[in-house]
């Protein structure tokens, strides 16, 4: 199970998974020069969530189709530090889509 992590420090925005810089998948879409963000909905926050969602999903297609609501739900509520799990995408992504969560 993979472990995505987020933090602001005085470095910056750090954003990882598995301990790995998270990659931000600008060669599926770029929807900012700017890095990651969160904490709010726009096109900073909109790229973490479409490096989570490549990363965890696997398949870019599906985690375009997620973007928008996923960034909104989840993206745009994370506090200054977060950690999420394969488990806890899976979760959201279930929820998003209006389906239980075994």
């Amino acid at each position: 199970m993979k472990r995505y992590v987020g933090d602001r420090t005085i470095d910056g925005v750090k954003v990882t998974v598995d301990g790995v810089p998270l990659d931000p998948c600008t060669a599926v879409r770029e929807f900012t020069k700017n890095g990651f963000e969160w904490s709010y909905e726009g096109p900073e926050p909109r790229q973490l969530a479409l490096a989570l969602l490549v990363d965890h999903l696997g398949d870019r297609d599906k985690a375009k189709a997620s973007v928008e609501p996923f960034m909104q739900a989840v993206v745009a509520n994370f506090g200054n530090e977060w950690e999420m799990n394969s488990a806890d995408i899976d979760a959201a992504l279930a929820a998003l889509s209006g389906k239980a969560v075994a």
